[in-house]
């Protein structure tokens, strides 16, 4: 790692970061699946379903959700049978997941408060990893990806949902203006928290690009990458193999 990662658009040490995005889930989890839907009007749900679509969880295949936080794409893994563990370094967010779990009558996950730069469980655990507008946040995401690579058996999938850079002329700068100027406006009316949110939308701005973050997938010893644009990249399902 660098002496300094990013905030944002802030430069920062790396544990003021951990401790800034922490503070940032604390703050919105209560209201985070409110947010996602008034965000992207509901679109949110469909690109989960394409991405659970894509990983094709089995019966019985163990998988690990990496920043499951809510349980979103855990408890549509777990309705195809797969045995899911939801991990998440915000107990904030487990809690709120765990609630909505209850809520639901959705039995069976196993939840787990857990850094994805440095997971407790031993190597070659998992069928599948998957991880949903979560690898942004990390402080040190080379790392996490070779955790990722750790804890999947051979033969392993890699299965990652991320916010990207759309190429579709015109709407990167309709979407640049409504991301930066109405997303803290409305973060500020649901969730009270313009600052959370503004630091969200800038968060992935300085999220690599497609092809930046494949080739620092492969880095971490993924083969078979595959990179799937949705909405000409704005969101993108990053995919990779441990062989």
């Amino acid at each position: 790692m660098t002496d300094t990662v990013s905030f944002g658009y802030e430069e920062v040490e790396p544990d003021e970061k951990t401790r800034r995005v922490g503070a940032v889930f604390s703050s919105v989890a209560s209201s985070y699946d409110v947010m996602n839907d008034a965000m992207s009007g509901g679109m949110h749900r469909l690109w989960k379903d394409r991405f659970v679509r894509r990983v094709k969880p089995r019966p019985h295949e163990a998988i690990l959700d990496m920043a499951g936080g809510t349980g979103d794409i855990a408890f549509r893994m777990a309705a195809r049978g797969a045995e899911v563990t939801v991990a998440d370094i915000n107990q904030d967010m487990l809690d709120v997941g765990v609630e909505r779990a209850m809520e639901r009558g959705i039995n069976g996950l196993v939840w787990s408060n857990q850094n994805a730069e440095k997971l407790t469980y031993p190597s070659a655990m998992f069928d599948a990893y998957t991880i949903a507008f979560g690898i942004r946040n990390v402080t040190d995401i080379p790392a996490a990806l070779k955790e990722a690579h750790r804890v999947l058996k051979i033969g392993g999938r890699f299965f990652c949902l991320e916010f990207s850079t759309t190429q579709w002329p015109g709407f990167k700068e309709a979407y640049d203006l409504y991301s930066h100027h109405l997303v803290p406006r409305i973060g500020k009316a649901i969730a009270g928290d313009a600052d959370s949110y503004r630091y969200l939308i800038e968060s992935i701005r300085r999220f690599p690009d497609m092809p930046r973050f494949e080739a620092m997938i492969r880095a971490a010893g993924f083969e078979n990458t595959r990179v799937e644009p949705i909405m000409g990249g704005l969101v993108a399902i990053h995919s990779g193999w441990k062989v």
